[in-house]
């Protein structure tokens, strides 16, 4: 029972450390790895179908009349391009390699739009998962012309264009975003009976969410590890993404407090879908710069276990 209530008090931290240990072991012990090999696609094609899942769950304690825009989603979009505009004006006064790719991969970290499963946080933290769901919906509008602006200017030959960008994202944006927000209100309202069973049980989001960044640890450690760079230059790929991720969620309460929503905008700002972040930095900028992306999801996971740890505690997030 004491280890029960240990991993439901650190759900997050322990799903992480499950991932880790999961990787190692289908990696490093020799009669495992064949498995490992042939199961990874598989484990992979799992994060679209649990994120979808995982909305879907969400979305149906959510009403249409609480979808509409705040003044704080539009002033977030204005620091997110302004903090990507700062990077990419520095990287092109850099000419040192090294520093590029590491100012390459604090650029994706603050590019990056919010991650599906932030309302799901958001929810456990006291704030309201509708006000995350419109802001994902606009910062995600927003990265279609952001990102083919700024990528070819980070790196001399990325190939993306504005309409692979728009592809890439609304793709996701569909597929994990809007067909379970569609399916859920229909839910909501031809089988209410099913809906009320559902949202019983209001840890479910959440315990999937778990499960996915178990998988989400699996393939940062992946990355971290085929890496091939110096100590010093992996040192700074893994440390800087943590004061990002402090200044983002620092940040984001800051602009939320003034109109009661800190929650909110903490988790907006601060909480990256680096799946996403990943996949970009690999496919168009240095992939060693994905590194960051990779740390970023460790870094922001356990401040989102450190508040949830408060909450818990105070019954209150007062930060």
């Amino acid at each position: 029972m004491g280890l029960i209530r240990f991993v439901k008090k650190w759900t997050l931290p322990c799903s992480m450390v499950l991932g880790v240990l999961v990787y190692f072991l289908f990696t490093e012990v020799k009669p495992l790895e064949p498995i490992g090999i042939a199961a990874a696609p598989y484990i992979t094609d799992l994060l679209p179908v649990l994120l979808f899942l995982m909305f879907y769950v969400t979305s149906l304690k959510m009403r249409i009349v609480e979808l509409r825009p705040r003044a704080w989603h539009f002033w977030l979009q204005v620091v997110i391009i302004a903090l990507s505009a700062v990077v990419v004006g520095v990287i092109l006064l850099v000419d040192d390699y090294k520093t590029k790719l590491i100012l390459e991969g604090v650029f994706i970290c603050f590019i990056c739009p919010t991650a599906i499963a932030a309302p799901v946080i958001t929810e456990k933290l006291g704030g309201s998962a509708a006000s995350l769901t419109v802001f994902i919906l606009i910062v995600n509008g927003v990265a279609t012309i952001t990102i083919p602006v700024f990528f070819p200017l980070v790196e001399r030959e990325a190939d993306i264009t504005f309409l692979t960008a728009f592809i890439t994202i609304f793709k996701r944006l569909i597929t994990v975003l809007i067909l379970p927000l569609f399916l859920a209100q229909l839910t909501r309202r031809y089988l209410p009976r099913l809906t009320e069973r559902i949202n019983r049980h209001k840890n479910i989001a959440f315990y999937i969410w778990a499960f996915n960044l178990s998988i989400v640890m699996g393939m940062t450690m992946h990355n971290i590890t085929c890496a091939t760079v110096g100590g010093a230059t992996m040192l700074l790929l893994v440390v800087l993404p943590l004061f990002v991720t402090l200044v983002l969620f620092s940040l984001g309460k800051a602009v939320g407090r003034r109109s009661g929503e800190s929650i909110n905008a903490g988790q907006a700002l601060g909480q990256k879908n680096t799946i996403l972040g990943i996949w970009l930095t690999m496919n168009f900028l240095n992939p060693t710069a994905a590194i960051a992306p990779c740390a970023y999801v460790v870094w922001q996971n356990i401040v989102n276990s450190l508040q949830l740890w408060y909450k818990e505690k105070y019954g209150e997030l007062k930060w």
